[in-house]
């Protein structure tokens, strides 16, 4: 199980730095999905939290209670995305969806290989 856990905490810290890097670069696309959600102004808090997320994980796979509390963190995180999309009435859920699950699924495979 930790060898799987590895693998997706390691791949989902990667995709958290490559988000906050498009964040910080004010990316046309996040920009604008930023934009409809009505979050512009706490964009650069945003990216904070998915480095945080990132960092999290990955010392979480040296210390078992950290890396469950940053993957619960970023399932908090991508159920607000959620809720800021459907707040707006904006259809574009799925990512945020898809990632809340990746979050979930490394909460429980953290939980099982500690």
């Amino acid at each position: 199980m930790f060898i799987a856990t590895l693998v997706l905490s390691i791949l989902f810290a990667l995709l958290l730095l490559f988000s906050a890097y498009g964040k910080l670069t004010r990316n046309p696309a996040l920009a604008e999905a930023m934009e409809k959600v009505g979050a512009t102004r706490i964009v650069p808090i945003l990216a904070l939290l998915e480095i945080a997320g990132a960092a999290g994980l990955i010392i979480g796979l040296f210390w078992w209670p950290l890396g469950v509390a940053a993957a619960i963190g970023t399932t908090l995180y991508f159920l607000g995305a959620i809720i800021a999309h459907l707040r707006v009435r904006e259809p574009a859920i799925a990512p945020a969806a898809v990632l809340a699950v990746v979050s979930v699924a490394i909460i429980a495979l953290r939980t099982v290989s500690a």
